[in-house]
């Protein structure tokens, strides 16, 4: 069975995006260790799960990347990987290999980790990570906390009605300031 992968960056006081859903606070994390980071998740899988908003922002950037400012390991797998955006707002999709899905972000989910493949990563989507959670869908949390306290925002893990219990498998600190906190979800949480 396919695993589902979060892979996200959170503020040390616990956000993913501002206040406004601004990430402009991602500032001097595309090093080359970062980046070889990146590249090994990415080739780990083969299918990108967004809710509307990362997608819109991925759809904005990827397709006119350069390799002078990203690698370019990068930007073919996100330009090529099938992508699937739950969303119940979007009337279509326009970037290369998506697909739109407008059904229960949970069943989906089940329905694809199911299907024959790679695993599956999410980037960012913080309302499909929290439906998937409430199911017990992730697999495996890559959060990484970037060195800055944003005060006000969405939270990644706020108001959760649930325990999940999580196994650490590891941690990574970066040149950049990052931290990574690898964790895995153990079979017995409710």
């Amino acid at each position: 069975m396919r695993k589902i992968i979060v892979s996200n960056l959170i503020s040390l006081d616990g956000y993913y995006a501002g206040p406004n859903g601004e990430i402009d606070w991602f500032v001097n994390i595309a090093d080359k260790e970062f980046e070889e980071y990146s590249v090994n998740l990415i080739n780990s899988v083969d299918t990108m799960l967004f809710g509307r908003i990362t997608y819109e922002l991925m759809e904005s950037y990827w397709p006119n990347a350069k390799p002078e400012n990203d690698d370019p390991r990068i930007i073919e797998a996100m330009n090529n990987y099938h992508k699937i955006v739950l969303s119940r707002s979007m009337e279509k999709v326009n970037w290369k290999n998506s697909i739109l899905i407008n059904g229960e972000a949970s069943d989906e989910a089940a329905k694809l980790k199911q299907k024959p493949g790679k695993d599956i990563v999410i980037y960012g989507s913080g309302r499909v990570v929290k439906s998937l959670m409430g199911k017990n869908l992730i697999d495996d949390y890559r959060i990484f906390v970037y060195p800055i306290i944003l005060g006000n925002g969405k939270r990644m893990f706020g108001k959760f009605d649930q325990r999940l219990n999580l196994k650490l498998v590891d941690t990574r600190k970066f040149k950049s300031g990052l931290v990574l906190l690898h964790y895995i979800l153990q079979q017995n949480s409710i």
